[in-house]
């Protein structure tokens, strides 16, 4: 059984000590001797990210599952592969439509047996389920802040940090700017008019620069400037 091994580090650091990559190599190649496998070559991505599948090791690996010259892939722990469940899905397709089986050896998978493609497919929709309650629950916590005057993100334009350096208040210089933008909107002055009337008061961005039609466009989009 012709086989890959593929390891992965996300740091340069990682990479030019080679003891992560040293460690997954060790427990490829004893998995390997398990599956009385023939152990062509184990690829290394160092100082890859798992953000992306555009790694110049995964290409490599990719080329040969593509190619049908292997049959099993073997990898020290998924997210060596990806941490994205979307990209983990991608490659499980690709390897079973190219008749290339899987192997995990922290996760003691193997998608060459039915019971192991059932194993991934429950991890897979438990981690997407994780990734998406994680969301969520981000999102619950942002919009509570909000409700609650407190800071999220970038300050919006017409506001600035209290004292307490948690919540906002009205800036009066910018409110200023934002009372001219909605005159001159319902005055039926097209954005770029607005930059250019803005700029002819004298009136500046956040930054001390010129307005632009873009700086405009931006605050109307987020509404700082329909009230």
């Amino acid at each position: 059984m012709k086989t890959i091994g593929y390891v992965r580090v996300s740091t340069d650091k990682q990479a030019d000590r080679g003891v992560s990559l040293e460690a997954q190599a060790e427990k490829i190649r004893a998995m390997a001797v398990v599956h009385n496998a023939d152990l062509l070559d184990i690829i290394v991505d160092g100082g890859e990210s798992a953000k992306s599948l555009h790694r110049p090791g995964m290409e490599r690996l990719l080329a040969h599952v593509d190619s049908r010259e292997i049959q099993t892939v073997i990898i020290a722990k998924l997210d060596r592969l990806t941490r994205s469940v979307k990209d983990l899905c991608t490659l499980l397709e690709r390897f079973e439509r190219r008749g290339v089986a899987l192997v995990s050896v922290a996760e003691s998978l193997d998608t060459g047996s039915a019971a192991g493609r059932l194993v991934l497919n429950i991890m897979t929709a438990v981690s997407q389920w994780e990734r998406e309650a994680i969301g969520e629950r981000t999102r619950d916590a942002m919009s509570h802040k909000r409700s609650n005057g407190e800071r999220v993100g970038n300050l919006p334009f017409g506001s600035r940090l209290a004292a307490d350096g948690r919540h906002l208040e009205p800036d009066p210089a910018e409110q200023a700017v934002l009372n001219e933008i909605r005159l001159l909107r319902k005055g039926g002055h097209t954005m770029r008019g607005i930059a250019a009337a803005l700029n002819h008061r004298s009136l500046r961005t956040r930054r001390g620069s010129a307005w632009q039609l873009e700086h405009v466009a931006r605050i109307i989009k987020r509404g700082n400037a329909a009230r």
